[in-house]
């Protein structure tokens, strides 16, 4: 189903995992990937990215990221936030 407020999507997937080094973005092992979930807006995946990266903040290896799905998609439309 998709929302109906008339807001266009912009997707955002919100994911991370554990880095070999801290200088590089090279994850440890690509099957142990944390995939959050994807999000209908930057404000969503931002609370999201927020959460997960403060519950690993104990590890130094542990990144998350956030990627501009939409922009991906239609990478014609420089506009999209």
């Amino acid at each position: 189903m998709t929302e109906s407020s008339g807001k266009k999507q912009l997707l955002h997937l919100v994911f991370g995992g554990e880095l070999e080094s801290l200088e590089d973005v090279q994850f440890r092992d690509l099957k142990d990937l944390d995939i959050v979930g994807i999000y209908p807006d930057y404000a969503s995946a931002l609370t999201a990215w927020k959460a997960k990266a403060q519950s690993t903040v104990d590890n130094a290896h542990m990144r998350y990221f956030i990627v501009h799905m939409h922009r991906l998609l239609d990478p014609e439309n420089k506009s999209a936030q």
